[in-house]
Formats: C-alpha cells, sequence, structure tokens
C-alpha cells in the first residue's frame, strides 16, 4: 500500500534520476529538471538520491496515504498541508495511514516542487528507470502523468528515520526576476564571430511562454547571428545545451529534450546552475558568464561532496 490520488495537480510525473544509455535510440534521459532539490529530498527521507520521487509542476496533487511512511517535499513552495494543517519543507516529516497532503499554487518562488517518500515508490523500471517521459509514452504512470484514482505503492516504507529532529534544511531560495547562468562555449561557438559570441555574452534574454520539460525558448532584442546559416550535421543534445536556430532566438534544452539536434549550440548551462533555470518562470530575465570547463567540473564535484556529507551525516 502507498498512495492514493485525490487530485492530480496540473503536471505530477513520477521521476527517478533518469534513463541513460539510449540517446542513441532516440529516447532522452527524462529524469528531474532541478536535480538539486530533487535529490536533496530523497536523502531527507534515508533514500539513495537516484531513487523516483514525484515532481509537481506550478500545482501539486492532493494525495491520500493508505501506509505509514515519512516524507519531504523540496523545491518551489506550493504550501504542503498534511490534513489540512500546514507542514514545513526540506524537513522530514512523518504521515500516518488515513492522511491526506495536499498542495495549492505555486506562490511565485519557484515552478517545481519535489515530493519524496521513505523506501521509494514501487514503479516498474522501463529502460532501467522509473522516469517518465511524456513524448515517448514511457516509464512512470504508464507514460503519463498522475490522474485522480491513481494507486502507487511504497516499496520499503518507514514509520520513522533515525534523528528525525536532524533531518531538516535550510529551504533553496528562488523566484530572482534575473537569472544568472554560467556557461561552458562550444561545441559550435566557432558558428558565431567573436563580436556575436562577445553579444551573447554581454546582452540578456527573456524566458518565454515556450518553456516545458523539453526545453526553454528564450527572446533577445537583437538576434543573433550565424556566419552561415545555422544548420549543422545533427548531432547529440545535453541537459543544458543552447541551440541558436537560424531565426537568432536561442533554446536551451532541457529533461526532455529530443537527443539529436541540427542547430549550432553555442554552448552550455553549467549543471549546478540549471535548477536557477527549470525553478524560474516567464517573463524572468536570463544574463549568461563564460567559464572555463574546468570550474564547470570543480563545482560539479563541490556538490556532489555537499551530497555526500549529507548520506554520512544521515546514514543514506
Amino acid at each position: 500500500m502507498g498512495i492514493v490520488v485525490e487530485t492530480p495537480g496540473i503536471l505530477t510525473t513520477v521521476q527517478d534520476e533518469g534513463r541513460f544509455g539510449y540517446q542513441q535510440f532516440g529516447v532522452s534521459p527524462a529524469g528531474p529538471m532541478d536535480s538539486t532539490s530533487f535529490s536533496l529530498a530523497n536523502l531527507l527521507v534515508g533514500n539513495p538520491r537516484r531513487e523516483g520521487l514525484l515532481e509537481l509542476t506550478f500545482s501539486g496533487p492532493t494525495l491520500k496515504f493508505t501506509e505509514d511512511n515519512v516524507i519531504a517535499v523540496t523545491g518551489g513552495d506550493m504550501s504542503p498541508s498534511l490534513n489540512s494543517q500546514p507542514i514545513p519543507m526540506y524537513q522530514a516529516v512523518a504521515v500516518n495511514q488515513g492522511d491526506v497532503l495536499s498542495f495549492g499554487m505555486m506562490k511565485g518562488k519557484g515552478t517545481r516542487a519535489y515530493l519524496a517518500f521513505a523506501g521509494g515508490l514501487d514503479i516498474p523500471l522501463v529502460m532501467g528507470s522509473k522516469s517518465t517521459l511524456m513524448r515517448n509514452v514511457l516509464g512512470g504512470m504508464n507514460g503519463r502523468k498522475l490522474e485522480a484514482g491513481d494507486k502507487i505503492d511504497f516499496v520499503h516504507p518507514r514509520k520513522t528515520l533515525p534523528d528525525m529532529e536532524d533531518r531538516r534544511l535550510v529551504p533553496a531560495e528562488f523566484g530572482e526576476r534575473e537569472i544568472v547562468l554560467r556557461v561552458v562555449t562550444g561545441p559550435q561557438d566557432t558558428d558565431f564571430s567573436v563580436e556575436e559570441l562577445r553579444r551573447f555574452f554581454w546582452y540578456d534574454a527573456e524566458i518565454t511562454n515556450e518553456f516545458d520539460r523539453m526545453g526553454c525558448r528564450l527572446k533577445r532584442e537583437e538576434p543573433l547571428k550565424h556566419l552561415g546559416d545555422g544548420n549543422i550535421i545533427t548531432d547529440g543534445i545535453a541537459f543544458g545545451s543552447i541551440q541558436v536556430p537560424p531565426n537568432g532566438q536561442p533554446i536551451i534544452m532541457l529533461a526532455d529534450r529530443q537527443s539529436t539536434g541540427g542547430y549550432s549550440k553555442i554552448g552550455t548551462v553549467i549543471s549546478v546552475d540549471l535548477p536557477k533555470l527549470t525553478q524560474s518562470m516567464a517573463g524572468s530575465r536570463v544574463r549568461f558568464v563564460r567559464v572555463s570547463l574546468e570550474l564547470a567540473q570543480e563545482l560539479y564535484l563541490r556538490r556532489w561532496e555537499q551530497f555526500n556529507r549529507l548520506e554520512k551525516r544521515w546514514g543514506v
């Protein structure tokens, strides 16, 4: 036993760390949009940080528990409440059979929240992952978002965890109207003149309404100009790749991106900065800063070490 979905929210999906090794077959990894909030939610409830959980977008579901367990909510603030009483975010919370967990609309501070359950969710692995990839109808709940009436069992639920009072973190801050994203240039940065590359980093851009799990389209007052026509021989796309199609308006590719693409890629947003983008809303401004690959790797390792310290602290 586990949870019953009474109302599903706008877009609630099952996500684990992602589905890797299949991009050559056109299957993207999927996984969480905000990998930091995802990992912290799992660590708070004693799960391996790759475990499957629920990703909530803009508004969350109403869930009824059919078994005791421990949960944690991270990411953007959707005012979670248990039996109509507010519960803290970024903290392990015990729930009992019959309890009802509900969420409101996002308060404007972030766009996505993450709900983890101690012991994980009993979701079948598809190509080695529980992640939902809706455009390919793979993983999660039959390849789709949650619907009213869905039932998901727990794998190894826990009524309590050691050091429950210690399992809390300072909530992350989201909702800035201008974000700075660090970028490693390439692999097709030579498709742009030195002056155009300078302009990419000098001028900001606006996040448009064309923003979903596949990608985020930006609008610049002056579109970027290619040395050629902006098309390349199709090659692979990473999470954070910045494609510049012939119209000169950049697109940042995200979790459910297509596996390959034929537009020039001016650079890639570094991994540790992607949550700032994926927790932003349309109308926010983006400014880019150029960094080295070495710095991007160093920052990634620092975050990895932070997670390792939490694992040791809580005995994951």
